[in-house]
């Protein structure tokens, strides 16, 4: 490990302090002061400048100058900032014998300190002990620590105009005693810069130094934020005297709030932004207010107002207009208009705002009075039958530029009635209503009639014509009434032909010619038929299947008679058809001189009878049995029979069996499949295992092979005789096709040492089932480990050993692993485990049992096991 570093600046501050105890106390050679014979090498210990709530030490050296012995039995300060520091009286000096004597100085308030150490002696000769009392002074001045004042205390910068900067300054100064170091400045808050201070800046006791900070509002509001100024308090004393227990520093912060606001330039916006008057009739006026506002942040001038657009004015706005800011004005904004059409204008408003020309759109549309119109002009109800009614449609529709309001509207004439209109009604420009008007005749004849419209439009009173004529209604009827197809084969067709005629005195419209029933369809149906008339129309018969059907076909007409349901019916028929439960028989294999049976199932799926004249097997080793032809199977009837494979010899063989008949597919043929085979033998390799020494608690993995011979061997399932071995890589069950292998995984995982024997066996379909194979190996123990320290011994003299401290996380925590101080720069840590990691650092300790801090970090990993 590299050297202790931080012991050996505190061990170089501690020979700093013992070398200054006599000789460097004074700039000037000391003078020695003696009383009873105990000589002060100092008479007076100057501390200098020392922090309040800071201490510093100073040796002063007792000699014993007589020829007898002398004993200093105790000290006392008269002043409670000095102390006496590592008292060990009493203490005997024999002649010219000296010993340091150190005095600490702990100041609690700024000023100026004296104090008198008394120290109490006994002189003892061949005949008299001697009492005596020997002083010397302690002086110091206390100063208070180094701070950081900010003046002002906290910065405003009132309203500043959005983009520019204003700029104040600030005075940093250090009230305080000692020395003080800015060493960060962090300025939080939209706008706020800070500049002139460049870190780390020193101020020594007294010192200021001054700074600008600046402020640039980006946006309109107020803006507030700080200046956080971190700085160092150094808490080391003037004088450079003895020897302190402070640090070399202290961080503190201080806060300067700082806040302005963000004042925008003057600009106008427009509420309504533009101003739509809409439809204005020719000759009247209308009116809409329009507020103008500065919504920036400075005082804005309206110098001019410029109107644009044939019958638009403005009122209301007295120029020039001052708005300050936030301010709002209202005007009016007039359209009179003299003719008809659409106008758009504008107002334009001339100010110093930031947008200094704001322009308003004007549009509005000048109408003429309302006229109602209707489309159609006159309804025409042509021919409607007696008894029935129909109905028709017209629109009005207001053609002027003004509101028109319809109060009255009525039909008159026999048969005619109007709806559709919720009366009084209004129509503004161009809008349109519609409305209905029903003709129901109830006698034959031309009937005439009228709609009156009366308004207040520029037409008062708008005429829709009517006409129409009432006729008696027509029927149909058909000849035959029904229509019987007898039994058709499947695949064929049959048509019939079927008679319309109109018996009424109207004619007759067809609109649809509805067929239910598989197979019917029609064709040549007629459209109109006039009063009397007749016409012919075809049906089809196309069964696509065997069996009866039944259906109809319905003409839908504007008949009194509006549906006419015509029946159908019709029988289909299917030639036999032979066909076989399955076209293939496949046997898999059956070992030789064994025999497999299957049935297959003869069906006719026609619809006549078929007989089977002849059913032939060929094929080594196939035979059938429980058919004897001829068979006769009638429409939808089965028989089943079984089919044998009985072979001989090992190997493939394939055959059919040939059916013939009087079906429509005269020959049918079932092929036949089958494998002979000889029992199969299942071998495993090798037939031992050896997996040697393993670790317990580790694994180790070895292969072998599985082989079948003479047939497939199906493996259904292994088992081990102890849990310590274990079987991967396979799925059960699996099949071993002849003549091929599959690998196999044993793996072996020691609980405990010694050695380890046990089986796994494969149950199978082979005829040596069950097959094994033998496992052994050996288990061990896992080795010990530790980990050898070494490091490079301190370059403080005084030191008498050292501590070890070890984490298991990088910079700790760190705990002290050796039990007494380690008095060699080597330690051997037995305590660690396998597959950990271990963090570790040394201290060195002095005979005063002071220890330094942690030395550099060193890791390291412990193997697995």
């Amino acid at each position: 490990m590299k050297d202790l570093g931080r012991f050996k600046t505190i061990t170089l501050l501690l020979a700093l302090a013992a070398t200054f105890g006599c000789q460097g106390l004074s700039a000037t050679q000391p003078t020695v002061s003696q009383s009873g014979n105990l000589s002060i090498a100092a008479p007076n210990l100057n501390f200098g400048t020392v922090l309040v709530g800071h201490s510093e030490v100073l040796t002063n050296t007792l000699l014993n100058t007589s020829d007898s012995r002398i004993t200093v039995l105790r000290a006392a300060v008269d002043k409670s900032d000095f102390s006496i520091a590592g008292d060990k009286l009493p203490v005997t000096l024999a002649p010219g014998d000296s010993v340091p004597f150190s005095v600490a100085y702990n100041p609690r308030a700024h000023g100026k300190s004296t104090g008198t150490v008394a120290l109490d002696t006994t002189t003892a000769t061949s005949t008299t002990i001697a009492s005596a009392s020997t002083t010397f002074t302690a002086s110091g001045n206390a100063v208070n620590p180094g701070q950081l004042t900010v003046t002002p205390s906290s910065i405003t910068f009132g309203s500043v105009p959005v983009g520019t900067t204003q700029t104040q300054s600030a005075t940093l100064a250090n009230s305080g005693g000692s020395s003080l170091t800015i060493s960060q400045a962090t300025v939080n808050g939209n706008g706020f810069t800070l500049s002139g201070l460049t870190m780390p800046l020193t101020l020594g006791a007294g010192q200021s130094v001054v700074v600008s900070v600046s402020f640039t509002p980006p946006a309109g509001g107020p803006d507030s934020g700080s200046i956080a100024l971190g700085f160092v308090v150094s808490t080391q004393g003037h004088n450079g005297k003895g020897h302190g227990g402070g640090l070399a520093g202290t961080n503190s912060t201080v806060m300067v709030p700082v806040s302005g606001t963000g004042m925008t330039a003057g600009q106008l916006v427009a509420t309504p932004a533009s101003v739509s008057l809409g439809n204005v009739q020719v000759g009247t006026n209308q009116t809409q207010q329009v507020t103008i506002t500065n919504s920036g942040g400075t005082i804005v001038t309206i110098s001019q107002a410029t109107t644009i657009g044939t019958g638009f004015s403005a009122s209301g706005l007295a120029l020039p207009l001052t708005l300050a800011a936030g301010q709002s004005q209202s005007f009016n904004v007039t359209f009179a208009p003299q003719v008809a059409g659409t106008v758009s204008g504008s107002i334009s408003l001339a100010s110093d705002a930031t947008n200094p020309t704001l322009s308003i759109l004007l549009s509005a549309t000048a109408v003429t009075p309302g006229s109602l119109v209707s489309n159609p002009s006159s309804l025409s109800f042509g021919n409607v039958q007696t008894g029935t009614s129909q109905t028709l449609s017209a629109t009005l529709t207001n053609s002027g530029g003004t509101s028109v309001t319809i109060s009255q509207a009525s039909a008159s004439g026999s048969g005619y009635t109007l709806s559709g209109l919720s009366l009084p009604t209004t129509l503004s420009a161009g809008q349109s209503k519609t409305f209905s008007v029903q003709f129901a005749p109830q006698t034959s004849g031309s009937v005439s009639g009228n709609v009156a419209i009366t308004s207040d439009a520029s037409n008062p009173t708008l005429n829709v014509p009517l006409s129409g004529s009432g006729v008696t209604p027509g029927t149909l009827g058909a000849s035959p009434s029904s229509l019987s197809f007898g039994t058709v084969l499947v695949g064929n067709n049959s048509s019939l032909q079927e008679t319309l005629t109109n018996t009424g005195g109207s004619s007759v419209t067809i609109s649809q010619a509805n067929v239910s029933g598989s197979g019917f369809s029609v064709s040549g149906v007629p459209a109109t038929l006039a009063a009397g008339q007749s016409a012919n129309f075809n049906v089809t018969f196309a069964p696509q299947s065997s069996g009866a059907v039944t259906g109809s076909v319905s003409i839908v007409s504007n008949a009194s008679n509006s549906t006419l349901k015509i029946t159908l019916s019709g029988t289909g028929a299917t030639p036999g058809i032979l066909s076989a439960s399955s076209q293939t028989l496949s046997f898999g294999s059956v070992q030789v001189n064994g025999s497999a049976t299957q049935s297959e199932t003869l069906t006719n799926t026609g619809g006549t009878t078929i007989t089977v004249s002849q059913a032939n097997v060929s094929g080594n080793g196939f035979s059938i049995s429980g058919l004897n032809v001829p068979l006769t199977l009638i429409a939808g009837q089965s028989f089943t029979f079984g089919t044998t494979f009985a072979p001989t010899s090992a190997g493939s063989v394939t055959g059919t069996i040939s059916l013939t008949s009087d079906a429509s597919n005269s020959t049918l043929t079932i092929s036949l499949s089958g494998t002979g085979t000889v029992p199969g033998q299942l071998s495993v390799s090798p037939s031992t295992l050896d997996f040697s020494s393993v670790v317990i608690g580790q694994s180790k993995n070895m292969t072998a092979t599985l082989s079948a011979t003479g047939s497939n061997v199906t493996v259904s399932s292994a088992s081990a005789s102890t849990s310590e071995f274990t079987l991967s890589g396979v799925s059960f069950p699996f099949t071993i096709t002849a003549g091929q292998s599959k690998a196999i995984t044993v793996t072996f995982t020691p609980q405990s040492s010694g050695t380890a024997s046990a089986t796994i066996s494969f149950a199978s379909s082979a005829s040596n089932s069950p097959t094994s194979e033998s496992l052994t190996g050996n288990g061990t123990a896992p080795p010990p480990h530790n980990v050898d320290l070494s490091w490079a011994a301190s370059s403080s003299t005084d030191v008498v050993g050292y501590n070890v401290y070890r984490a298991t996380v990088s910079g700790g925590p760190f705990t002290k692993i050796n039990t007494a101080l380690n008095a060699t720069t080597a330690f051997v840590d037995n305590s660690v485990q396998a597959g950990q990691t271990y963090y570790y650092v040394t201290t060195a300790v002095d005979g005063t049992g002071l220890e330094s801090g942690y030395s550099n970090q060193v890791k390291t990993i412990i193997p697995t096991p």
